[in-house]
C-alpha cells in the first residue's frame, strides 16, 4: 500500500493533525510535534497523547504512515560544543515525544559544519548524536533526510548518508528520507525515467534500499545541481511528473510515508488524488 499524504498543521494540539490529514484524503501524514522554530515545548498532556492515538486509529492511519519532522533549529553536526549539546538535548526531546505518541519514525536534516570543522568531522558528530538519542529511547527510528546542500548543510550526497549510517550502532533504528526536490537540487537528475532509475540504483548501491523509510514528494523551483532548496507544486517545477508516476507504480515504495511539502496547500487534495490514481 502507498501511504500518500502531506505535512499537515498540528495547531491546537498534535491530536488535530490526523483530522487535517483525513480531510485532504491522505493515507499518511507528517507533522511537527512541537513548534519547529522554538527550542522549548510544553510537555504533551495525557489528553494530547490519547486523542492522537485514538484519532489515528479511528481514521485509519497506521503508525508506519506517520513521520514527524524535528525542529529546524537542531544541528546534530554543530562544530561548537555548547550548541551541539543544545541540539542533542532538543533532538532527544523530539524522539521522546514520538515515543509517547507511539510514532515509529522521526525525520531530521543532518547537521551543518558552518565552515568550522571538516565534512568528515561533521558527519561523525551527526552519527554520535544519533547514537546518543537512540541509546536513551526505544522503538523510534531516526530518519536522515537528503538535503539540497544549501550553505554548509551535509547530506546532499548519498555517500554522506552512508558514512553517517556506517557509524550508527543500532542500524535497525536508522533510515533515510529521500526528498525529491532536495535530491534534484543536490545534483541527482530525476526528471527523466532513465535519470530517476539511475539515481535509485545509485542509492541502493551506496546506502541500500532497505534503509529507505520515507520520501518527501516535491517539485523544484530551482534547476538540477543548484543546491538551492525551493519546493514547487507537483508538475510546476523543473522536475515534472515523471518520477512521481514512477514512484507510484513501483512496489519498492510501498509501506512508507510519501509526503507532500509542496507550497500551495490548497492543491494538496488534488495532488494526493492524482498520486492515488497513478498508484492504481
Amino acid at each position: 500500500m502507498k501511504y500518500i499524504g502531506a505535512h499537515v498543521s498540528a495547531a491546537g494540539g498534535v491530536e488535530n493533525a490526523p483530522v487535517r490529514a483525513h480531510e485532504i484524503g491522505a493515507t499518511g501524514f507528517a507533522l511537527f510535534t512541537k513548534n519547529q522554530r522554538q527550542w522549548k515545548a510544553k510537555p504533551l498532556t495525557n489528553e494530547n497523547i490519547s486523542l492522537f492515538k485514538e484519532r489515528c486509529r479511528e481514521l485509519g492511519f497506521s503508525m508506519e504512515a506517520v513521520i514527524p519532522h524535528d525542529s529546524y533549529l537542531i544541528n546534530l553536526g554543530h562544530p561548537e560544543k555548547e550548541k551541539l549539546q543544545k541540539s542533542r538535548d532538543a533532538f532527544l526531546v523530539e524522539m521522546q515525544r514520538c515515543e509517547q505518541l507511539g510514532i515509529q519514525l522521526l525525520n531530521f536534516h543532518p547537521g551543518s559544519h558552518l565552515n568550522k570543522i571538516t565534512e568528515k568531522e561533521c558527519l561523525a558528530r551527526n552519527a554520535e548524536s544519533i547514537n546518543l538519542a537512540l541509546g536513551q529511547t526505544d522503538g523510534v527510528k531516526a530518519v536522515i533526510e537528503i538535503t539540497a546542500g544549501q550553505g554548509t548543510n551535509m547530506g546532499f550526497r548519498f555517500e554522506h548518508i552512508a558514512e553517517i549510517i556506517d557509524q550508527v550502532d543500532q542500524k535497525e533504528r536508522v533510515g533515510v528520507c529521500i526528498d525529491t526536490a532536495h535530491a534534484f537540487a543536490g545534483g541527482y537528475d530525476i526528471s527523466t525515467e532513465s535519470g530517476f532509475t539511475d539515481t535509485i540504483s545509485r542509492f541502493d548501491d551506496i546506502v541500500g534500499m532497505n534503509y529507505l523509510l520515507a520520501m518527501h514528494l516535491n517539485d523544484s523551483k530551482k534547476a538540477c545541481g543548484t543546491q538551492v532548496d525551493r519546493h514547487d507544486s507537483l508538475g510546476d517545477g523543473h522536475i515534472g511528473w515523471t518520477p512521481f508516476e514512477l514512484i507510484m507504480k513501483d512496489d519498492r515504495f510501498n509501506g512508507i510515508p510519501l509526503i507532500l511539502e509542496t507550497p500551495n496547500t490548497d492543491r494538496w487534495p488534488e495532488e494526493i488524488a492524482k498520486l492515488k490514481q497513478l498508484a492504481e
